[in-house]
């Protein structure tokens, strides 16, 4: 099943374009689905040379240790990019992708996609926008991770995807869009899942988490603090 010009016109990458450009490329997509818990690519799949954007549902991004610990990179929702490598390296998965509920993913031929970036290059600057900030992300999870504290990564963590979504600040409080278990923040993070209910009840005043993953900022000028590693705040 092709994806529909409103559909398209819908993902952020081609909000630029017009609806006969959008026609033109209509015809080198597919819609393909999954089911919660299938798996869409594993690491190291050679995958097809195509542009990945999440329509529908939330995908989970990990590798797997050599001990077997899974470690999440990311958590796509409906507009995120990814495979990076289909479009712009060798082609191989760099990552095992799995479908955390049911899901729908739209692919654009590289082919038709680069024709529409010769029509209208902002494509292509929008893409590398999202995998700048990808790669800002992993460079500052990295640092973290070696020389960070926990409760520093975890607030930096939310502050990301707060900000992520243009927050709307009303009386220092921001609700997250996004909902995220305690098992995927812990493995993104890598600390322990009992490590990361510690760190939500130490920053109860800041933060609150409730059940299904809803996570309210309630002190967003202290968060961005902790997050930017002042020790003072806690």
């Amino acid at each position: 099943m092709k994806a529909t010009v409103d559909r398209l016109s819908q993902i952020w990458i081609f909000a630029a374009l017009s609806s006969a450009q959008l026609e033109r490329l209509q015809e080198h997509t597919a819609i393909h689905s999954y089911r919660q818990g299938e798996v869409v690519m594993h690491e190291g799949d050679r995958i097809p040379e195509k542009l990945y954007t999440l329509s529908i549902g939330s995908l989970r991004v990990a590798k797997i240790g050599a001990a077997g610990k899974e470690t999440i990179l990311r958590t796509l929702f409906p507009g995120d990019i990814f495979a990076a490598p289909a479009l712009l390296g060798n082609g191989i998965a760099p990552a095992t992708v799995t479908a955390e509920t049911d899901v729908e993913i739209l692919t654009t031929d590289r082919e038709a996609l680069l024709a529409a970036i010769g029509e209208n290059p902002e494509i292509a600057l929008r893409i590398l926008t999202v995998f700048n900030q990808r790669l800002q992300l992993l460079h500052e999870t990295v640092h973290g991770l070696v020389s960070e504290r926990a409760i520093v990564r975890l607030a930096r963590f939310i502050h990301y995807f707060c900000s992520e979504q243009s927050p709307q600040v009303v009386e220092n409080r921001v609700a997250l869009n996004k909902r995220f278990s305690y098992y995927q923040i812990a493995r993104s993070i890598g600390i322990t899942y009992e490590e990361c209910v510690r760190l939500f009840k130490k920053l109860k005043s800041v933060v609150s988490y409730s059940r299904g993953g809803k996570i309210i900022v309630l002190d967003w000028e202290k968060l961005g603090a902790i997050a930017s590693g002042d020790e003072r705040e806690f």
